[in-house]
């Protein structure tokens, strides 16, 4: 049955911005510049009859607690983000992946209201199929990475999905310089160390050593 039950924490991160740099809690926090937007998208998601909670500081939608989408703020749009995006079919060819070698996630990103009102029907059957994905069991067909990656890496990535995300959305030369950096030390708590202090470089869209 579908419901409408909204979560007090997504209604913060709406009216203070998602916190995860020096801007959250700012007027200039990206959030804000997307609000009505994300506000139209969320109305939307809950139609659909997820459950919504926020992990990684922003909106998770999900199915018997599995994640189905979120909703993320970037500078230059906001965007649905199917993490198995790759298993759906894609019949209106409206998805987007996040980077060149992004594997299963992909976009739908959007710029106005409008755009958003106009494409509601389209965004339920693509929302609903991702839902019958979850209940199928199908997982994706996944690519093991040919750059090193270090295992505290990896296990970040898994943890954040928004910093997946962002990480698969940098270039490869990026990814690999990232990789290489993170992988030199000899020892895991350098090595956590390093993946600590670049994780909000790679959250803004930023190389090594941009």
């Amino acid at each position: 049955m579908e419901h409408k039950t909204t979560n007090p924490k997504v209604d913060a991160y709406l009216t203070q911005g998602c916190m995860r740099c020096e801007l959250g809690g700012t007027p200039n926090c990206k959030v804000h510049h997307w609000e009505d937007e994300l506000k139209t998208l969320r109305a939307i998601l809950l139609d659909c009859g997820l459950t919504e909670e926020l992990k990684w500081s922003q909106p998770c939608y999900t199915y018997q607690k599995r994640n189905v989408v979120m909703m993320s703020a970037f500078k230059e749009y906001c965007s649905l983000n199917f993490l198995k995006g790759s298993l759906l079919k894609d019949a209106y060819g409206i998805l987007i992946k996040p980077g060149e070698n992004t594997q299963v996630g992909r976009q739908i990103r959007f710029t106005n209201v409008q755009d958003i009102v106009k494409m509601e029907p389209i965004l339920k059957e693509y929302i609903r199929e991702a839902i019958e994905v979850e209940k199928s069991g199908e997982k994706p067909n996944i690519k093991k990475n040919p750059e090193p990656m270090p295992e505290e890496f990896q296990k970040k990535l898994d943890e954040m999905p928004d910093l997946k995300t962002a990480f698969e959305a940098l270039t490869p030369g990026r990814q690999r310089a990232y990789n290489l950096y993170f992988s030199a030390p000899k020892q895991s708590k350098t090595r956590e160390s390093r993946i600590e202090k670049c994780m909000q470089r790679i959250l803004e869209g930023k190389g090594l050593n941009d």
